[in-house]
């Protein structure tokens, strides 16, 4: 059998810091919507995305990259109920 060497071992990453190369977002059925007059920017939903989607700027909330957002909804969640800046509409 012929060996290649140009293709990684399965089940191993070779290097960390690359999901940001890979588009996501059209898997997603549905999307996170941001109400900016509730927002409080306490970050939880930062904290909480699992795919670094929040969008931060100078310590507020300002939005979604939606190119990685898979729809999960762990952001409207995990904000907090007083509030409920975010919340998760269908795709169009």
């Amino acid at each position: 059998m012929k060996e290649n060497n140009d293709l990684p071992l399965g089940g191993i990453i070779p290097e960390g810091g690359t999901a940001d190369e890979y588009v996501t977002g059209g898997w997603r059925k549905l999307r996170p919507v941001l109400d900016r007059d509730k927002c409080t920017s306490c970050l939880i939903c930062w904290v909480m995305c699992p795919d670094s989607a929040i969008i931060v700027e100078d310590g507020k909330m300002v939005g979604f990259d939606l190119e990685h957002c898979k729809g999960c909804g762990i952001c409207a969640t995990e904000c907090p109920d007083k509030v409920k800046a975010i919340v998760m509409e269908e795709e169009a």
